[in-house]
């Protein structure tokens, strides 16, 4: 990408964050931190590397995206909403009773949302069978899914793994957000699962490790997952990221997985992130 490209992607980055900050303020609960830690990835997936219409949101041929870390649907709405699939001005409503934007993934009220998740695990199992059944049809599509960490505990992921790997699915794009924590504390403490990376190799995967927060990087990992097309083999991204970026009191901090920001932290978290977008306006 060149450098209006990058400047783009970073702004539009900051805009996903200020929607995560909007709509769980909205709703008084929700889940910020790792919304927050997956925003450059949300960012990239739908403004530049997706096949995918706002105007057409089940259009056949789309590539399709599961947030399997259902959790974190206010970055995914977010980002949908400044993609055009429905109104920014909806995201407050975020949880409200009779909102479409409820606090997990609805593909059935929610326009550009593939599948329905949350229960966590089941997710990455759903992508695995669309990138199967895409090959099965001999569609040209790809299938991406998000995972958090503390997901990875969580047995049918390696189930799905393997399934994909077996089934030879390279249409099929595993993205892990290692930020580190998740409900309980850090995730080696409350149940450890590195090396991850030796494991989804073990699995049979082309394994690809990132910052998650840089653009540059999210974008030679997608490079090299269209070039590991024919190779039979899924790819997985493990990006590296910290849980609340962006905002300085969620950064690193157990305590942000499912916690609202009050009217105070929510004015201090939106001055900071205008602040960023100013810094990276003037650069």
């Amino acid at each position: 990408m060149n450098a209006s490209e990058l400047k783009e992607l970073k702004l539009k980055a900051v805009e996903v964050r200020k929607g995560i900050l909007t709509a769980t303020h909205g709703a008084k609960s929700g889940h910020p931190g790792g919304s927050l830690s997956s925003a450059e990835m949300f960012t990239y997936l739908y403004f530049k590397e997706m096949n995918i219409d706002p105007k057409n949101p089940k259009w056949e041929d789309r590539d399709r995206f599961v947030l399997s870390k259902g959790h974190t649907a206010p970055g995914l709405y977010s980002a949908l909403a400044l993609r055009g699939f429905f109104p920014v001005s909806d995201l407050p409503n975020l949880r409200h009773i009779d909102s479409y934007l409820q606090g997990h993934p609805n593909m059935n009220t929610v326009p550009g949302v593939d599948m329905s998740t949350g229960s966590l695990g089941q997710g990455i199992s759903a992508a695995a069978g669309m990138a199967k059944g895409a090959k099965y049809l001999g569609k040209d599509m790809r299938v991406y899914t998000l995972l958090g960490d503390g997901e990875l505990a969580e047995g049918q992921v390696w189930e799905a793994t393997m399934f994909a790997a077996h089934y030879k699915l390279d249409n099929f794009c595993i993205i892990v957000d290692l930020n580190g924590l998740q409900i309980d504390g850090r995730t080696k403490d409350v149940m450890n699962t590195a090396p991850v990376d030796a494991k989804f190799e073990a699995f049979g995967c082309n394994v690809i490790t990132i910052d998650g927060d840089d653009f540059e990087q999210i974008e030679k990992a997608f490079d090299a997952f269209h070039k590991n097309a024919g190779s039979e083999k899924p790819t997985v991204i493990l990006m590296k990221t910290t849980k609340g970026k962006g905002v300085s009191y969620m950064e690193d901090q157990a305590g942000w997985h499912g916690k609202a920001p009050n009217d105070a932290e929510y004015e201090q978290g939106m001055a900071e992130l205008e602040a960023a977008r100013k810094e990276i306006e003037e650069a």
